[in-house]
C-alpha cells in the first residue's frame, strides 16, 4: 500500500497539470451568452457577438516578444467575462464606438513559453504566479470609431513605458479624453483598470479564479 500510494499522488498531480483542449469551432449563428449558466466555463467569444474588432497580436510576430506565441486568433473567456464584455461593447456602440480586442484568455503553457522569451516580471507575468489572463479574467482592448479607425491612446499596445500609465498626465487633451471615456465605461460594466497599462482590464473577482491551461486547436 506504501508503494501505490506515491504513484496514486503522482498520476493524479499529472492531471492536474495536464491541458485540455477548447473547442475552436464556430457557431453558423451568433449565440445568446445569457442561456450559458455556467459562469466560469470557457467560450469563445466570436460566438456570441460580432460586434467587436479582434488584432490578436500574440498569434502574429507584431509584439513586444517578436515572435508568435499563440498557434491562430482565437479570444476565448470565462463566460462571465464575455457578459460584462459584450454589455460594455453595447454601451460604446450607443455612443459610436466598438471594442477592439488584442488579447484575452491566455493558458498557462503560453504564459511559460512567454517567461521563456523574456523572463522579466516587469513586462510578462510569472506563470508559476500566473496572470489574470491565464484565469480568463482579463482583457487587453483598446477602441475604434465608426469607420474603425484607432482611437488614439498615446501608446501603441503593450508599450511598458510610463506614458502607458493612467497616471501619466502629460499628454495631449484627446489623448487624456480618449482613455478616459475607455476606463468609465468598462468600470460602469464590473471591471479594473490596470494602472500601469491603458489597454489591460479585469473583471472584479478575477484573481479569486484557478489559472487555467487549456489551450485550443486551430480550425482549418
Amino acid at each position: 500500500m506504501k508503494k501505490v500510494l506515491p504513484f496514486i499522488l503522482l498520476f493524479s498531480l499529472f492531471l492536474s497539470c495536464k491541458s485540455t483542449y477548447l473547442d475552436s469551432k464556430k457557431s453558423s449563428v451568433i449565440l445568446d451568452i445569457k442561456k450559458e449558466n455556467d459562469s466560469n466555463a470557457f467560450v469563445n467569444l466570436k460566438n456570441y457577438s460580432s460586434d467587436f474588432v479582434f488584432d490578436m497580436k500574440y498569434a502574429t510576430a507584431d509584439n513586444f516578444l517578436k515572435e508568435k506565441v499563440y498557434p491562430c486568433d482565437e479570444c476565448f473567456l470565462r463566460v462571465k467575462t464575455v457578459k460584462a464584455l459584450i454589455e460594455a461593447n453595447k454601451s460604446f456602440i450607443e455612443k459610436g464606438f466598438k471594442i477592439k480586442l488584442y488579447d484575452c484568455y491566455r493558458p498557462r503553457a503560453i504564459q511559460k513559453k512567454m517567461w521563456r522569451i523574456v523572463p522579466d516580471a516587469n513586462f510578462v507575468a510569472n506563470p508559476k504566479k500566473g496572470s489574470i489572463h491565464n484565469r480568463g479574467g482579463a482583457v487587453d482592448i483598446s477602441l475604434v470609431d465608426s469607420v474603425g479607425n484607432e482611437l488614439n491612446m498615446g501608446t501603441k499596445f503593450d508599450f511598458f513605458g510610463e506614458e502607458a500609465s493612467h497616471n501619466y498626465q502629460n499628454l495631449s487633451d484627446e489623448i487624456l479624453s480618449n482613455r478616459r471615456f475607455l476606463k468609465e465605461i468598462m468600470l460602469q460594466h464590473n471591471f479594473k483598470s490596470f494602472d500601469s497599462e491603458w489597454w489591460h482590464y479585469n473583471l472584479k473577482g478575477s484573481n479569486n479564479d484557478e489559472v487555467s491551461n487549456k489551450k485550443w486547436r486551430c480550425e482549418n
